[in-house]
């Protein structure tokens, strides 16, 4: 009696989980282990915006320009959320189409239940690629603080978002034509990185140099506020890499741990170079190396292994600390808080040693593609090129169109009294 009822309880159970399987979205069931990682890394990576990348630029900037920078980094979240929501998401996450996606989940409608081929809700998947759609536009506000119209960076960055953001992260991270390549870049050395540095170094040759570049130094007014936001940015990038694996495993640990060691290591080469260089080390220059490790460790932090790790962090420090010194020096543009030599240059440096250091000869995990190192490296080469080029151009054409409607650049009084009280009627500081 007991054994027929076990039995026919056992088939009822089969006959359910059966029943619930095809009626499951390609997906799968929801992990919440994998689903908290999302949410989780989405607060981490909003912590990068809100307050970390307002603080490290705050920092560095005049004080009579530090709220103004904080608008940028505020407003520019608002309004890449609400584009995200009113159609961005869909561009890059909806579609078939290799080079652009649709408008079915146009204002985040009709999300499914469980992402397609993975294991979490998709409108947690939406939340946490979102905060990747705010910081990258953000990035680019470092090329250009103290002479920037606060209009015109709004219909600017909204542009950008449309005509460069939303393709290249559809090519790389949709299943687009890039990734169908065997193109790989695992959180944003091409899709982040690339394009806000080729955008800064567009922008800083078109709105100018400040008043008095390159002849007179123009010192940061708070290092100590650039440090605690670096600080922020530094553990921020754990959610920003370690998310990026979409699973609560061994392969979201090691990018946590490549993230950590690679901007260990490039923190410390900065200081060398420095100390080789000017003769001491600076907090400006520990924590700008540290972020130079962080972005060229941002392609291949899924893929290498901790030693592969601190080999990127040393080469990125180095490549960035001697491309800042040829941006400001020998080209004379003023890229103010050196987001193309720091992000453009490291991330498209990390981009392309995916190829070395995530083979398995040398302790990586492979990229799952059938390229041998070799050709890898040339698609890595390719991706880099194509997605730097379209940046340029995009953005040369976001930045014009938004130049007729409303001015790129203040006038020279409004620079002179500083952006908080000529734009905004505020000062971040009030002495008596």
């Amino acid at each position: 009696m007991l054994r027929g009822i076990y039995w026919l309880g056992l088939a009822g159970g089969i006959a359910s989980v059966a029943t619930v399987a095809e009626a499951a979205p390609v997906g799968g069931a929801i992990d919440k282990a994998d689903t908290l990682l999302l949410i989780f890394g989405a607060a981490l990576v909003l912590f990068m915006t809100l307050p970390g990348l307002a603080l490290f630029y705050g920092g560095l900037v005049r004080a009579k320009n530090f709220l103004s920078v904080l608008m940028h980094c505020f407003a520019i979240a608002a309004l890449a959320s609400i584009l995200w929501f009113l159609g961005v998401y869909s561009l890059v996450f909806r579609g078939d189409n290799p080079f652009i996606g649709d408008l079915s989940a146009i204002g985040l409608h009709g999300l499914s239940a469980v992402r397609q081929g993975l294991t979490m809700p998709e409108n947690v998947f939406a939340l946490y690629q979102m905060t990747f759609a705010i910081i990258t536009p953000a990035l680019i506000v470092g090329a250009f603080p103290e002479r920037v119209r606060f209009g015109w960076l709004m219909l600017f960055s909204a542009l950008w978002l449309l005509l460069v953001y939303a393709p290249a992260a559809h090519w790389l991270w949709g299943d687009g034509w890039l990734a169908q390549r065997g193109g790989r870049d695992f959180a944003g050395g091409i899709v982040v990185h690339t394009t806000a540095g080729i955008a800064a170094l567009v922008l800083a040759i078109m709105i100018g140099p400040r008043k008095g570049f390159p002849q007179s130094m123009i010192p940061p007014h708070s290092p100590a506020m650039t440090m605690i936001g670096a600080g922020m940015l530094w553990v921020g990038w754990f959610g920003f890499n370690g998310g990026s694996a979409l699973v609560a495993d061994q392969s979201a640990g090691g990018a946590i741990i490549a993230t950590h060691l690679a901007a260990c290591s490039a923190a410390l080469t900065w200081a060398a170079a420095e100390q080789l260089k000017i003769g001491k080390p600076t907090s400006i220059g520990v924590v700008t190396g540290a972020v130079a490790g962080l972005a060229t460790i941002t392609p291949a932090a899924g893929y290498v292994s901790p030693t592969g790790a601190v080999i990127i962090g040393i080469l990125g420090s180095l490549v960035c600390f001697a491309a800042v010194l040829a941006v400001k020096h020998r080209w004379r543009v003023d890229d103010t808080l050196d987001v193309f030599a720091v992000h453009g240059v490291g991330g498209m440096l990390g981009s392309i040693l995916v190829a070395v250091f995530a083979s398995e000869a040398l302790g990586g995990a492979g990229m799952a593609t059938s390229l041998g190192m070799g050709s890898q490296l040339l698609v890595q080469a390719e991706a880099v090129l194509i997605v730097a080029l379209w940046s340029a151009v995009m953005t040369l054409i976001a930045a014009r169109a938004a130049a007729m409607l409303l001015p790129m650049r203040v006038n020279a009084e409004q620079e002179h009294d500083g952006l908080d009280l000529s734009l905004h009627g505020e000062r971040a500081y009030e002495f008596d």
